[in-house]
This record gives structure tokens, C-alpha cells and sequence, in this order.
């Protein structure tokens, strides 16, 4: 939503300040919302640690379990490679994105709110029939309808942030949702450590204690109020005025309440948002909702958080050690996430962006010299203790450096550069991609490691270099900018003022892209 900042009116030419103050309303609405981002972070960190426990391993995928324990000789590398075990923690992800798509259709139709608390219901059965596996088939399953609750929370949250903050503090409460994130997968992998310890069944517990999260959303959602955006969006003019004088704290809001005005007639004169995104004018979002969850996923992240306890034990960590190093890592993703929260709004998207990616390629490089050293290209060998600190040391400044700058970066400048008519779709495109790269890199990462080897931290580290240099050549600075003036950080663009269109409406003179 436009709000608390100093926007460029296209109608009126000239600068001034929205009415309004942050007020309790809306950061309460927002925290509750980013409830939402729990369902996403404890799936992410609750399976790695499910799928190193014995007990589950015995029970499901009993190959794996004797590769582990030495019965067929494996190298490091090798012993948890088996895709049936990998499609156990990417197939949430491919469900999350064919969900998405419907919540687009959703969050258009019916409200944010009313995804949110679609996505939570559903999320709920998922935890339930996990906890009560007996068999793949079952795990599978749950795993499927977690995805759907998944897809829709990661629809839906982002969206909510962006319009009901206002502009000045947008990307703290839009941040809010990866910091939910983070504390779902801190919690899972200190849960993860706990059951590990129990005679039996930790792995139900961990897998069914989903259902909190799932809880925590779909009550918050029943109590949330819709954005004016959405309220527009849907014909309700007048309670949209209301929201909006609730969220700004003040009854004089005429000049951003015209402002949502214009944009909702422009959305609605857009009844085919899909094809209208696919238009020159929208090249630059449609470039960005693609890339960005691109790179984000080939960072490598999701390697460390799905898979923290097992690539700990391939490096020769033990059972216990191996978990604990996952919570220690998690505990750095929460920090290092909740101060983006005070500084993205500050020094703004692309220098965090940059500066993460250039701290990310330097860490990867360490650690994979690390690998290199211990295991070489047979896979036999150990960390030493010193050594094996050395590279949870940087694989934790890894960590920190995507946690405040890809990580919740990632969310957040999708969800406000998309302008009201096109923003269902654009987010639904941002989610997607995201989750099919997830699913891509879920389901091949450990035959990668058996096969790369060391090489893998390279591998990584190369899009590193190749989307650091992208966002320093391509991506604007959106901090503080109304989302509904948002077409002007285009316009003043060396290469996207080529596209969108001009104060007038018209088109800039065509260039082949």
C-alpha cells in the first residue's frame, strides 16, 4: 500500500506527503499475518533433521539407513544419495507451486486474508497425516497438502505486508514474514534435537508439531482485517475508506485513498491479469519475479537449511553434533534476519543485496577449499575438531549474509513492485518460481554432492558472481517508494525507462527484448 512516504503523483506533478502514522492497527495486523512465513520455515527445518534420525530412516527408507551406517561401503559424499529420500523433502515444494497458482486466482477473488486462512487449513491435515505416517505413501501425501498450505501462506503474506505498511516501514513489516520464516527454523531444528533423543517416535513428534504453526495462522486469519488495496480490488469502496483511515491512524487520507482509487479502475479495467503480464510495459516486474527467487534459490541456501543435519554428518560430524551445529545455525539466521528488519529501510535493497553476495561467494569459497582438504575427490576422511568449527564458522557468516540480504530480500521486493493490476499474478509467478527451484534443488542436491563433490561450493558460488552483477546493473533502489508510484523508479531507469510507460500513458519507442 502507498503510504508514509513522499510519492510523485502521476496526476498531480507534484510531491507531498501522505496523511497518517504507524499506527498499533497495522503493526498488529502485520505481525499476525506474518505468522504465515512459521508454516514455511519449520517445513524447511524439520525435515533435514527428521531424515538424519535413525529411527525414521530404519522405518522408511532402510537403504539409506545401512549406506549410513557402513553395511555397503559408501563415501561421504555418497551415503545419503537415494531420490526417494530427497523427493520426501522437495515434493512439498513442487505441490507449493502448482498451489500457488490457485491461490492467485484466490487472493484476487475472496481477499488475503481468505488465502491465508485456506492455506492454514490445509496446512493443518498435512501435519496430522505426517505425524501419523506408517508409510511413504502417507509421508508423501502430507508432504503434498503441506506444499498446497505452503503455496498459498507464501502467495498471500507478502502481499498483505507490502500493502497494509506504509511505505517508510514497508520493508521492516514486509521482513517480518522471512523473520517468521527463521524462527520456524530455528524452532524445528531445536525440536529436531530434542526428539532425536527419544527411545521412539521423536520423528512423529517433530513432523506433528506442524500443526501448531498451522493453528497459529488460520486462527490469526480469522481475526485479520483485508487491506484497502483488496477491499477495492472487490467493489467495496466505502469500507475500503474506512480500513484505510483505521491503518493510517487518521480521517484525512483523501490523497492516498484517490490514489488506491486510480490504481483499483486501472486493475480493473485488466480482466486477464496472466496475459497483461506478459505486456512490454510489465518487462521489468516480469524480469524481477523471475530472477529474483531464481538466484535466490541457487545461492545454495536451501541446501544448508533443508539439509543442515545430513550435510553435517557427511562432513563427519556425529549424531548430536550434527544437530546442534543446525541450531546454531539457525540461531544466526534469526539474528542476522532481525537486523535487516532495522537496517533494509535504511540503507536500502541494493546495497544489502550486493554486499550478501559478495560475502556468500567469499564464504563458499572457504568452505569448499575446506572440503577439498579433508575429503579430497575420494570422499574418505574427517574433520578434525578445529577443522570442523572452521567451517561451521563459515558456513554461519553464510548463513547470516543471506539471511539479511537474499532471504527476506528475496520476498520483499517482488511483492512491492508490482503494481494493483497485475499483482495476484506477479506474486503467484514470484512463488512459483521459487518453489519449483526449491523442488529442483531439494530433490537433486545430494546426487550433486555424491557427483561434484567439493566442486558443489564453487558450483553454487558461481551464481553468486552472476546474480550479484545482475542487481548491481538492473535492479533499482525501491526503498521508501509508495508501491502505487512505484512506476517511477522504472521510468528514471538506464535500461527499464525503455518499457514501462510514460506519464501519458504511451509507449517509449521499441527496443527488441
Amino acid at each position: 500500500m502507498a503510504g508514509g512516504g513522499i510519492p510523485t503523483s502521476n496526476n498531480r506533478g507534484s510531491e507531498m506527503q501522505y496523511e497518517g502514522k504507524v499506527t498499533a492497527f497495522v503493526i498488529v495486523a502485520c505481525l499476525v499475518a506474518s505468522s504465515g512465513g512459521l508454516l514455511f520455515g519449520y517445513d524447511i527445518g524439520v525435515s533435514g533433521g527428521v531424515t538424519s534420525m535413525d529411527e525414521f530412516l530404519m522405518l522408511f527408507f532402510p537403504s539409506v539407513y545401512h549406506k549410513e551406517q557402513g553395511v555397503h561401503h559408501e563415501n561421504n559424499y555418497c551415503k545419503f544419495d537415494d531420490q526417494l529420500l530427497t523427493l520426501f523433502t522437495s515434493s512439498l515444494y513442487i505441490a507449493a507451486l502448482a498451489a500457488s497458482f490457485a491461490a492467485s486466482a484466490t487472493t484476487r477473488a475472496f481477499g488475503r486474508k481468505v488465502s491465508m486462512l485456506v492455506g492454514g487449513l490445509i496446512f493443518l491435515v498435512g501435519a496430522v497425516l505426517n505425524g501419523a505416517a506408517i508409510n511413504v505413501g502417507m509421508l508423501i501425501i502430507g508432504r503434498i497438502l503441506l506444499g498446497v498450505g505452503v503455496g498459498y501462506a507464501n502467495q498471500s503474506v507478502p502481499v498483505y505486508l507490502s500493502e497494509m505498511a506504509p511505505a517508510h516501514i514497508r520493508g521492516a513489516l514486509n521482513i517480518g514474514f522471512q523473520m517468521a520464516v527463521t524462527i520456524g527454523i530455528f524452532i524445528a531444528n531445536l525440536i529436531n534435537y530434542g526428539t532425536a533423543k527419544m527411545k521412539s517416535n521423536g520423528w512423529r513428534v517433530s513432523l506433528g508439531i506442524a500443526a501448531v504453526p498451522a493453528i497459529i495462522m488460520t486462527v490469526g486469519a480469522l481475526f485479520l482485517p483485508d487491506t484497502p488495496n483488496s477491499l477495492l480490488e472487490r467493489g467495496k469502496t466505502q469500507e475500503a475508506r474506512e480500513m484505510l483511515q483505521k491503518v493510517r491512524g487518521t480521517t484525512n487520507v483523501e490523497v492516498e485513498f484517490q490514489d488506491l482509487i486510480d490504481a483499483s479502475e486501472t486493475s480493473r479495467q485488466v480482466t486477464t491479469p496472466w496475459r497483461n503480464f506478459f505486456k512490454r510495459q510489465y518487462r521489468p516486474q516480469l524480469t524481477f519475479a523471475v530472477l529474483i527467487p531464481f538466484y535466490q534459490q541457487v545461492t545454495g541456501i536451501n541446501v544448508i537449511m533443508f539439509y543442515a543435519p545430513v550435510l553435517f554428518k557427511t562432513l563427519g560430524f556425529g549424531d548430536n553434533a550434527s544437530l546442534m551445529a543446525a541450531v546454531i545455525t539457525g540461531l544466526v539466521n534469526v539474528f542476522a534476519t532481525l537486523l535487516s528488519v532495522f537496517i533494509v529501510d535504511k540503507l536500502g535493497r541494493r546495497m544489502l543485496f550486493i554486499e550478501g553476495g559478495i560475502q556468500m561467494l567469499i564464504c563458499q569459497i572457504v568452505v569448499g577449499c575446506l572440503v577439498a582438504s579433508v575429503f579430497g575427490l575420494s570422499g574418505e576422511g574427517k574433520f578434525s575438531k578445529s577443522m570442523g568449527n572452521l567451517a561451521v564458522l563459515f558456513i554461519c557468516l553464510y548463513v547470516a549474509a543471506f539471511a539479511w540480504s537474499w532471504g527476506p530480500l528475496g520476498w520483499l521486493v517482488p511483492s512491492e513492485i508490482f503494481p494493483l493490476e497485475i499483482r495476484s499474478a506477479g506474486q503467484a509467478t514470484n512463488v512459483s518460481v521459487n518453489m519449483f527451484f526449491t523442488f529442483v534443488i531439494g530433490q537433486i542436491f545430494l546426487t550433486m554432492l555424491c557427483h561434484l563433490k567439493f566442486g558443489l561450493f564453487f558450483f553454487f558460488g558461481a551464481w553468486v558472481i552472476l546474480m550479484t552483477l545482475f542487481i548491481f546493473f538492473f535492479l533499482p533502489e525501491t526503498k521508501n517508494v509508495p508501491i502505487e508510484e512505484m512506476n517511477r523508479v522504472w521510468k528514471s531507469h538506464w535500461f527499464w525507462s525503455k518499457y514501462v510507460l510514460d506519464d501519458e500513458g504511451n509507449q517509449p519507442s521499441k527496443v527488441d527484448f
